[in-house]
């Protein structure tokens, strides 16, 4: 991990994502600017600028942590932005063009942390955009549930879009949050968005059809454990945020859920042979106890877009920029090469 320069940064929307980003840049440094639409979330955020030392909350997954860096929350975007190098877009899909609209005439690099990735680089015209989405959060969404910890060893994709995307901005955003813990991953926003459909939006539907098996069977509720929590945990997400990002990557969506839907139609038709059926659940379960993959040793990355793209496409990933980039691949990576 690589502590870049301070960097001025404003953070539009203060919901999970965009608040644990605001605590954790503030937390490493650098100078960061917030800004939500609910007036309740600002002061929020102001009233836990405003207080010293260690902070304590209902969750009692989130760690205390001391804030070593303070943030400023503004009540205009026009204000949060005013002396940014760097705009984030914390704001769900449907959201991200008024947020633009005030942006006009913004000369500063733009990056956001939705979790599709084509549709918001066709709304960013001729802007300085590189898109971003942390793989990291969980089913509440406010401020109150931030966590400056959330990013810690994430994979966080920045889209390294042939032709558009400004390597330099690129490597700027990879040394900010390489700064605070994540691991970047360098992808094309098409690349991204089939990924997730598989990894994560297609997850949420499901999670959301096993919770309706519940539905007035008291008994089944009662006898639930394990495997329907881990199964149905992001059902709880809520439903507007499942509803944004899956509509707004529809046919990766599509693509990934005619996969899953074949399977559990063999499944259906093999179960009267439990021979048959062991020998299908067999790979499945293979491939789940191999992830995730071990990391491998580090690389030295050369600073251009095929070979970044290259390591996000072997499943690896950036920790520290410089003049080259050190990179990590995973270790089924390295011993099929």
């Amino acid at each position: 991990m690589c502590e870049s320069r301070p960097v001025n940064v404003a953070v539009i929307g203060l919901g999970l994502i965009g608040g644990s980003l605001l605590r954790a840049l503030a937390a490493h440094g650098h100078n960061v600017t917030g800004y939500d639409l609910a007036p309740s979330t600002r002061v929020e955020a102001t009233a836990m600028a405003k207080a010293a030392g260690a902070h304590h909350f209902a969750d009692p997954s989130i760690r205390p942590v001391e804030i070593k860096g303070a943030w400023h929350v503004t009540d205009s975007v026009a204000d949060a932005v005013a002396d940014a190098e760097v705009v984030v877009l914390a704001v769900p899909l449907p959201a991200v063009p008024a947020v633009l609209a005030e942006l006009s005439g913004f000369l500063g690099l733009i990056t956001d942390v939705t979790s599709v990735k084509g549709p918001v680089r066709d709304l960013m015209g001729g802007l300085r955009y590189v898109g971003g989405h942390p793989m990291a959060g969980k089913e509440s969404s406010s401020f109150l549930a931030s966590d400056p910890h959330l990013f810690d060893e994430c994979a966080w994709v920045l889209c390294l879009e042939p032709g558009s995307t400004g390597l330099d901005d690129w490597l700027t955003l990879a040394g900010l949050y390489t700064s605070i813990g994540a691991r970047v991953v360098p992808a094309t926003a098409d690349e991204h968005d089939r990924a997730v459909a598989r990894i994560s939006h297609v997850p949420h539907l499901l999670a959301a059809a096993l919770s309706n098996l519940i539905e007035d069977n008291p008994l089944a509720g009662t006898l639930a454990a394990g495997s329907f929590r881990d199964g149905t945990r992001v059902a709880a997400t809520r439903p507007e945020l499942i509803a944004a990002m899956c509509g707004g990557n529809a046919d990766a969506v599509r693509e990934a859920m005619e996969l899953v839907l074949s399977d559990l139609s063999i499944f259906a038709e093999s179960l009267d042979s439990v021979d048959e059926l062991t020998g299908l659940l067999r790979r499945p379960g293979e491939l789940r106890r191999g992830w995730p993959a071990a990391p491998g040793v580090p690389v030295e990355i050369g600073l251009d877009r095929d070979s970044l793209l290259a390591l996000g496409r072997s499943g690896g990933w950036v920790t520290r920029v410089g003049d080259t980039a050190i990179g990590m691949r995973p270790e089924t990576d390295l011993k099929s090469s």
